[in-house]
């Protein structure tokens, strides 16, 4: 039997059903809301509003919990490599031997762009944002694939999303190279995901690249952790994109765009910013007890999370594989010592503790991209390339929904009414 809640207004009651999801808090069915009271709900940001069903990504910020697909980050991590999880997201099981087998070849047939795309680069200018450039040439995929823009044929929603998993690493690269005057690169399919991503990044002709295992593995796990995290705003982008019957291309590259702004995906940047803006380890304490002053503007960037309360699941993780690669390339850096030192008093100063700003994937990925010497324009480039495979899952689970409508957000208006036309002479 379906739960209801009755809701009173002017005298008039109505009931709205109450839909029970696997977990996660109950939700209001209130599709009919306004046919029977004529109101809207306001809710600004949609942070109390459920815009779709997904069996994608479940996350509880208050216990710290991040699951792909039921399964729990820390596991997918542990045992499965990036395009395992992304199989996973997409199809909603773990790929067997054979599976697993078919899909790397499938991507790997993809990773190149058309030869005449290339020449789009051309146009930019030498100092232009990578992410000006990925939206421009992700959305201009469309002109050069028709055999995969009907989207209500599935097998080609499924090679419009396998193209794009496996083209945004090699554009991506192409975006750094083209910015640092070094020769766009061609992927080299008999590398893993990461490897080649980091082989088209670095390699130069003149001379080989030699990938060191642990940066490969690093790489591999900030791709798994920041490739879905539910209907953030670069999602629902994607998804409200998608309401419109646009093509998948067009979709993706509005999520760049949204993930583009610095509220969503510059983080990590702002996190290079702040060690930056603080100097030197001698400067910390000040600093610290300026983020603990209500009076004081300045926080502390990459500590607490607006969505984990409790310590943030994917940085347990990344922590590891950071301090792994700084390990390993035994680097002396000025910002990278403020950063451990700003690490180790967070994790034991009360203040820090008691209002749980624990340091945040972010806070982690920035130390690292800033280790491997890739420069902060190119964060959010990195992190479009990761979560572009829940881009499309969720863009796939939203094609297939019975129930997906055209997105068209009500408003409260608060404008001018009916004025009498006037116009001087």
């Amino acid at each position: 039997m379906t739960r209801k809640a009755t809701i009173t207004i002017d005298g008039k009651t109505i009931e709205v059903p109450i839909l029970k999801g696997s977990c996660g808090p109950d939700v209001l069915d209130i599709r009919n809301f306004y046919q029977e009271t004529g109101m809207f709900c306001y809710d600004p940001g949609f942070t109390s509003t459920a815009s779709c069903t997904s069996s994608i990504t479940y996350i509880n910020g208050d216990k710290g919990v991040l699951l792909y697909r039921g399964y729990p980050i820390e596991d997918l991590v542990e045992k499965c490599d990036f395009l395992e999880v992304a199989y996973l997201l997409l199809y909603g099981e773990l790929p067997d031997i054979a599976q697993k087998e078919s899909f790397e070849q499938s991507i790997n047939h993809h990773t190149m762009v058309h030869e005449q795309l290339r020449s789009f680069f051309q146009g930019f200018r030498r100092d232009a944002h990578p992410m000006a450039i990925m939206v421009g040439v992700v959305g201009a995929l469309s002109a050069f694939y028709h055999d995969s823009l009907d989207i209500y044929d599935p097998q080609q929603r499924e090679i419009a999303s396998h193209r794009l998993i496996a083209k945004m690493p090699t554009i991506a690269a192409m975006a750094y190279n083209y910015a640092r005057g070094c020769p766009l690169p061609y992927p080299k399919n008999q590398l893993t995901y990461s490897q080649n991503f980091l082989n088209m990044m670095f390699a130069i002709p003149s001379e080989p690249y030699q990938i060191n295992p642990v940066i490969a593995r690093a790489m591999d796990i900030i791709f798994i952790l920041h490739a879905d995290h539910e209907q953030n705003a670069s999602t629902s982008t994607v998804r409200l994109a998608g309401s419109s019957q646009a093509n998948p291309f067009a979709c993706i590259a509005s999520g760049i765009a949204a993930l583009w702004g610095p509220a969503h995906g510059g983080a990590n940047e702002a996190v290079l910013s702040m060690l930056k803006q603080i100097g030197s380890v001698k400067n910390i304490p000040e600093y610290i007890e300026r983020a603990k002053s209500k009076n004081d503007s300045f926080r502390l960037s990459g500590f607490g999370h607006r969505v984990y309360k409790n310590y943030d699941p994917r940085a347990r993780i990344i922590r590891k594989a950071c301090h792994d690669v700084l390990d390993q390339l035994k680097l002396s850096d000025p910002l990278l010592e403020i950063a451990l030192e700003l690490e180790s008093i967070a994790l034991k100063d009360p203040y820090f503790i008691e209002k749980k700003l624990y340091p945040n994937v972010d806070f982690y990925s920035g130390i690292m991209f800033k280790a491997l010497e890739i420069p902060t324009s190119m964060f959010t480039v990195i992190f479009s390339v990761a979560r572009t495979v829940g881009w499309i899952a969720q863009w796939n689970e939203m094609m297939a929904d019975p129930a997906q409508k055209i997105g068209r957000p009500r408003q409260l208006y608060v404008g001018e009414k009916n004025r009498t036309f006037f116009k001087s002479t």
